[in-house]
């Protein structure tokens, strides 16, 4: 705590740390994660529904994210414009997104109108714009985006490796769906998805600013009492396809865009995770300076940029990473892909590479404190991953104090990423 203390005194935003209590009712002991921040006078909270996310896509595709688009677009007795224009008017935001495992609901405001925000939010929650007029709206909007993405070939490339990946599951579809599965969409599919998903067992409550906490959490029990309880849902796991494979994709372009993946055996809350991110760090995800940059970008001069990174959530574990190359360079390139990762698992890494790496992670802490939206995601992290609160700084800790020989075994443990599968689109 102390360190956390000076890391908060070092960017000069002295702030009360973050802290969870309860809201008890109706049976349930629904989590409020708080962080009081009295500098602005600004309120923002989020209801994070658990197991709401894209992942719930079972039949079609798109779904959740379409069902997010909905609930912005106000409630049925206003509509869509007349009730933007009531949150505008009082300088009150209110949207709906999702993650990959959660449904989000967001409203921020001056402290003076938070009140005023919190019967608008509840509002929105019972009488969500069920309305064919927001269905056409929202449908349109969706495939309009679909196919001025169909020549963005990063999104084409990307959603190609998932597939290649998570074949059979939920992982494989497009977050945003299709344009077949988008145009299937019915209003009874969305009001099915709000009922099974936007209910109170499922519910997170994340608070932060110039707020008077009890009396918040007083007002937010009114909102979580007129909820539909729900039923918890077991959060399913999803492991990557056990054969590599390739997919190839041809379509009228002038570069070559390489996708990669492959399983990593480790788990969200492994006591390991630090080890993790220090090897990929150093492998991908550090930009100028990681081996991969350094090989396809700075000695072959392949490709502008290449990156690795590490994905561990309670619904999958992986490993991705991307380029893009010229046209006639794409088998060197893919096969520099695979010895730079085959070296790295063999060798593992230097002295000098680990140094460079601590110095990054610690000296750049403070950046990614900065914002209370910060702070508070990285709280919920904690929370939701069944984490103590300040576990992120102990996890410092034990990178500021990580050996050489423990991080190369650790690597040199992990043959499981050589078995890359690949997603290209070529001309």
């Amino acid at each position: 705590m102390k360190k956390l203390l000076l890391i908060l005194l070092i960017t000069g935003q002295m702030i009360m740390a973050a802290t969870i209590e309860y809201i008890q009712t109706n049976g349930l002991k629904v989590p409020v994660i708080i962080e009081e921040d009295k500098r602005l006078p600004l309120v923002t909270m989020q209801f994070i529904f658990k197991n709401g996310g894209t992942i719930t896509d079972t039949t079609k595709a798109g779904l959740a994210k379409f069902s997010a688009r909905i609930m912005s677009e106000g409630t049925k007795k206003l509509g869509s414009s007349a009730f933007a224009e009531s949150l505008e008017s009082k300088a009150i935001h209110i949207s709906s997104s999702t993650g990959k495992e959660t449904f989000v609901m967001e409203l921020a405001s001056l402290k003076e109108e938070f009140s005023e925000g919190l019967k608008k939010f509840a509002s929105l929650l019972k009488d969500p714009n069920f309305s064919d007029e927001a269905m056409s709206k929202v449908k349109s909007t969706t495939m309009g985006s679909l196919s001025a993405k169909a020549n963005d070939f990063d999104y084409v490339a990307s959603n190609e490796l998932k597939a290649v990946l998570f074949k059979g599951t939920p992982l494989a579809n497009p977050a945003s769906g299709t344009l077949e599965s988008v145009k299937s969409i019915e209003l009874d599919d969305v009001k099915a998805f709000i009922k099974e998903h936007l209910v109170s067992s499922r519910l997170i409550v994340v608070i932060g600013g110039d707020v008077d906490i009890q009396v918040a959490k007083s007002e937010i029990e009114k909102i979580i009492n007129a909820m539909p309880k729900g039923k918890e849902a077991q959060q399913h796991h999803y492991d990557v396809a056990k054969k590599a494979s390739e997919s190839v994709l041809k379509k009228d372009t002038q570069q070559a865009y390489v996708y990669f993946g492959s399983p990593y055996n480790i788990k969200y809350d492994s006591k390991d995770y630090y080890k993790a991110r220090v090897a990929t760090f150093i492998l991908g995800t550090g930009g100028f300076g990681s081996r991969l940059m350094e090989e396809i970008r700075v000695k072959k001069g392949l490709a502008y940029s290449a990156y690795a990174r590490v994905s561990a959530s309670k619904s999958s574990n992986f490993m991705t990473g991307y380029l893009q190359t010229k046209l006639d360079s794409l088998d060197e390139a893919k096969k520099t892909v695979k010895e730079v990762i085959a070296e790295f698992v063999k060798n593992g890494v230097t002295q000098e590479e680990l140094d460079q790496t601590k110095k990054f992670l610690l000296g750049s802490e403070p950046l990614r404190v900065e914002t209370m939206g910060q702070r508070l995601n990285r709280t919920f992290m904690e929370y939701y991953n069944g984490q103590e609160l300040g576990h992120s700084i102990k996890e410092l800790e034990l990178v500021k104090e990580l050996k050489l020989k423990d991080l190369n075994e650790y690597i040199k443990s992990h043959k499981e990423i050589l078995e890359m599968s690949f997603a290209i689109v070529t001309k």
